[in-house]
């Protein structure tokens, strides 16, 4: 089965990190995986998405017109690429910025304050792994013990910053559940 998934915000807020993780959990779950970076022409403060494609088979294209799943820090990414959502899709939204909604009965919008968590945990960059956190637990693509590892490793070389940052995907994971 395929699973594509498109992480999508304003360049700076982590959008290819969080997509990356998710990759190496994947690769980590022995997938074949896809990782292509997108960046507008603006680049820092402009739309900046990326594209995670994994399957247990070969992935034969990484690029995704209608993703089954968004992962969306901010407005402007949201009315882009919220129309383009398969249908039973999950769109994880960044309520903290995004007031509006998507106005999609047929996709599960999960709406979390990432930015407003991650400065309740002391540091706002963190809201991308909050957001990740919530996706992973709504989505169940990948085993959550693996992408936790992930988050783990990418924040080795800076110690100090790995119990903030599981402590953000751990929020994120149970503000997803509640009410499921």
């Amino acid at each position: 089965m395929q699973s594509e998934v498109m992480f999508a915000g304003f360049g700076g807020q982590g959008i290819m990190m969080i997509g990356k993780l998710l990759a190496y959990a994947a690769l980590e779950e022995g997938k074949e995986v896809a990782w292509i970076p997108s960046y507008g022409p603006e680049m820092r403060g402009g739309t900046a998405y990326c594209m995670v494609v994994f399957s247990d088979r070969p992935v034969a294209s990484p690029v995704i017109s209608n993703p089954s799943h968004l992962v969306v820090m901010n407005r402007p990414s949201l009315e882009k690429f919220a129309p383009v959502i398969k249908p039973d899709g999950i769109c994880m939204v960044n309520s903290s910025l995004i007031p509006i909604e998507t106005d999609r009965g047929d996709i599960d919008e999960l709406r979390v304050p990432c930015n407003d968590i991650a400065l309740e945990l002391g540091n706002v960059k963190c809201a991308n792994i909050v957001a990740l956190g919530a996706f992973g637990a709504r989505s169940k693509l990948v085993d959550m013990d693996i992408l936790q590892k992930a988050v783990e490793k990418q924040f080795s070389a800076k110690p100090k910053l790995v119990p903030m940052n599981i402590k953000a995907f751990r929020t994120g994971a149970e503000k997803a559940l509640e009410g499921m």
